[in-house]
């Protein structure tokens, strides 16, 4: 059965060092087939050098898809230069293969046997950001991920009748995130099966999730390097 594992503020991005997460999971380095990186802010893109030093050390030598909207390749490749001096002398350093996706509703960002993986803008104030739907052919499971931004109808349709939705509960609507509530109230508008509340502030979390399932009682907080499989 397919499963999806949280690593750091939610499904996509690089910030830290994601690698060592994936680890932490049990999983290995080889497998992965490329980047997804939604927006330019440090904690979803800061960690791409560590992850190209990383898929370097393991052997790699095909090349590495890293595919996102214009701005937020832009943020990855400046992080990525500044260390210039650093990797320069890599030998079989895997080459960076970058695909821009357009910052449009149904975007294609990733095609890859047998998930697809379908892009449209959220709304993160200034910074151009996507949330991400992935659909998995084979066994017709869909998960959403609404990335950072306030509640917005564009992750309702992005969600629309998903098996789980990943949603941000890092904040209140005013400072461009969601809070667990109004993101407990896109799901029941999407009609979702599951909801795990991720990239949540620091401190107790309970009342975030009380008042979150007085909303809409199927969520749950996601948990840092959690495993999640699909419901039959």
């Amino acid at each position: 059965m397919p499963a999806f594992h949280l690593l750091g503020t939610g499904a996509a991005d690089c910030g830290g060092d994601v690698l060592q997460r994936l680890q932490a999971c049990g999983l290995s380095i080889d497998p992965v087939d490329g980047l997804l990186v939604t927006h330019a802010h440090m904690d979803h893109v800061s960690g791409f050098p560590l992850f190209m030093e990383k898929i370097w050390l393991d052997g790699r030598e095909r090349p590495i898809p890293v595919c996102g909207i214009e701005p937020a390749l832009a943020q990855a490749r400046r992080t990525w230069d500044a260390f210039t001096p650093v990797h320069e002398g890599w030998e079989g350093l895997p080459p960076i293969d970058w695909r821009e996706v357009e910052h449009e509703r149904g975007a294609r960002m990733w095609t890859s046997a047998p998930w697809t993986v379908t892009a449209a803008p959220v709304d993160h104030g200034d910074t151009p950001n996507v949330g991400l739907r992935f659909e998995h052919a084979d066994a017709d499971h869909v998960l959403a991920y609404s990335c950072d931004t306030a509640p917005t109808s564009s992750v309702v349709r992005l969600a629309q009748d998903a098996d789980v939705l990943v949603h941000e509960a890092n904040g209140g609507e005013t400072d461009n995130h969601s809070t667990a509530a109004g993101a407990a109230e896109v799901a029941a508008e999407a009609d979702v099966d599951r909801l795990l509340l991720v990239h949540l502030p620091p401190g107790d979390k309970s009342k975030r999730l009380r008042e979150a399932r007085s909303i809409f009682p199927h969520t749950d907080l996601g948990e840092e390097l959690g495993t999640y499989s699909f419901a039959a």
